[in-house]
């Protein structure tokens, strides 16, 4: 058990809680990395998001919602932007940076990414029908994905996409057939796993060599991929990608996979003599969820894999190629959080005298599966009102029938949290929405963009109506 200076008083809760956790010295108060930069607290301790409070959010839209504050995510949108263009302008002339529609992505959304100058990648035809609709220029626009399909292939070549990024020789096959078809060049990158795995969860570190995506350096395939893009007259080579995971705190992983994709890169141009012109690094910039982690700001990043690029190109004696990113978590994942309401709370005691609190609320797994799939840890915060109840150590859970229906594994609440409360959740903007589901016959959350005192649905609500519509009786 943990021991703790204010005493007995609260040594039961405290046990429970992990060693990262810290005890909270004032439980009113917002840790700002956590938030959206628009976060704050009336007089009553009322969260209000974009400057809409949170109870006129919760009584016009209901509850669970996601809460998009516009104004952050645009200003994260155009930071990436800024600093990766800023950072490589004397190495390669400046970056492009490509928003991962995977992470969260509605027609408004692209609509901003277009006006914040800022490209976009999709993994399937799905995301790529959404930017078409938004708006995006097909040459903005990436086709990522390990197994496309025929329609998918022919939606992105009659859009104009301005890459699509290559993962197998039977890919290869399909884009060749279908181009040539078309009396089309398709412009072609090629995926590389490159033996670096970032340290992260093992379902979402993508780049050793054991997994679904890419072409292996080792024996050599991303090269005779390479080789066999350059011999075919309706693919051109653009260049190379790499992907090293997810929720990244730390440029060192980057430098060791620039190395040998730039290697890759500089043995092309040597034996095959193709100078590629573009080079894309992938993304996975880690956020905050919890007090536990420090992400770095895009200047840091930017100017730290500036460095790398140009150090490893002098090395190999290539000139720099065009370099792009793809930091969707660091954009839309702290932009959001989720409002939900309390249902019921319940002590329950554990093993070696200890309690924790479990805060039923009106969401769960269905709105966000992360903390059930990976073990995510996230934040929360009572946000309808301040109390002065000494801090308790919290479960919030959903409403699933699922012992693993869990929102926030271990957080502080007042003591006094109780039904009808409201609790948000911070960090909920990258996956949550895109990955959200109808387990158990739920309609999906609204998402509601706030901004300047305005709040508007940028994604309505789903209904029983939406569920049944789907549904085939063969009776009527």
């Amino acid at each position: 058990m943990h021991a703790h200076e204010a005493g007995a008083l609260h040594s039961d809760g405290y046990s429970a809680a992990p060693d990262w956790l810290p005890w909270p010295t004032d439980l009113n108060a917002l840790e700002p990395e956590l938030w959206p930069r628009h976060t704050t607290r009336d007089a009553d301790g009322a969260l209000s998001l974009g400057g809409v409070d949170v109870r006129d959010l919760a009584k016009e839209f209901g509850t669970p919602a996601y809460i998009l504050d516009e104004d952050d995510f645009r200003w994260r949108a155009k930071e990436f932007k800024r600093a990766y263009d800023a950072a490589f302008a004397p190495v390669c002339g400046g970056a492009d940076v490509f928003y991962a529609g995977k992470a969260f992505l509605t027609t408004q959304v692209v609509r901003w990414l277009v006006e914040d100058g800022l490209n976009l990648d999709v993994c399937t035809g799905g995301e790529l029908a959404v930017a078409i609709r938004g708006g995006m220029p097909g040459e903005r626009i990436g086709l990522h994905g390990n197994n496309k399909s025929r329609a998918e292939i022919e939606a992105a070549l009659d859009a104009g996409v301005g890459r699509i990024i290559a993962d197998s020789f039977d890919e290869l096959d399909r884009i060749v057939e279908i181009a040539s078809a078309r009396g089309v060049v398709a412009p072609v990158m090629v995926r590389v796993t490159a033996g670096v795995e970032a340290h992260t969860h093992e379902f979402i570190a993508t780049a050793h060599e054991d997994q679904k995506f890419g072409f292996s350096l080792a024996g050599g395939l991303a090269y005779k991929a390479c080789e066999r893009i350059l011999a075919e007259p309706s693919l051109r080579l653009l260049g190379l990608h790499s992907h090293i995971g997810s929720q990244i705190f730390e440029t060192s992983g980057f430098e060791l996979s620039a190395r040998r994709i730039l290697g890759l890169h500089a043995r092309v141009s040597r034996e095959l003599g193709h100078d590629m012109p573009e080079l894309d690094l992938g993304g996975g910039f880690g956020i905050a969820y919890t007090t536990q982690h420090h992400p770095l700001g895009p200047d840091q990043l930017g100017t730290e894999t500036a460095e790398i690029v140009r150090r490893e190109c002098q090395a190999e004696g290539v000139v720099a190629p065009r370099v792009s990113i793809e930091p969707g978590r660091a954009i839309a994942g702290p932009s959001t959080c989720t409002l939900y309401e309390v249902g019921t709370v319940k002590p329950v005691e554990l093993d070696g005298g200890g309690v924790r609190l479990y805060v039923s609320v009106d969401g769960g797994m269905s709105d966000n599966i992360r903390t059930a799939l990976y073990g995510a840890d996230y934040s929360c915060a009572l946000a309808n009102r301040a109390s002065e109840a000494p801090p308790q150590i919290a479960r919030v859970v959903g409403r699933h029938c699922e012992s693993g229906d869990i929102i926030v594994r271990d957080h502080y609440l007042p003591a006094d949290v109780r039904p009808g409360d409201l609790i948000a959740v911070p960090g909920t903007g990258a996956y949550c929405r895109s990955m959200a589901s109808q387990y158990n016959h739920t309609p999906r959350p609204p998402v509601v963009a706030v901004t300047d005192g305005r709040a508007r649905v940028i994604v309505r609500r789903e209904t029983v109506q939406d569920l049944l519509a789907l549904d085939v009786d063969a009776s009527v």
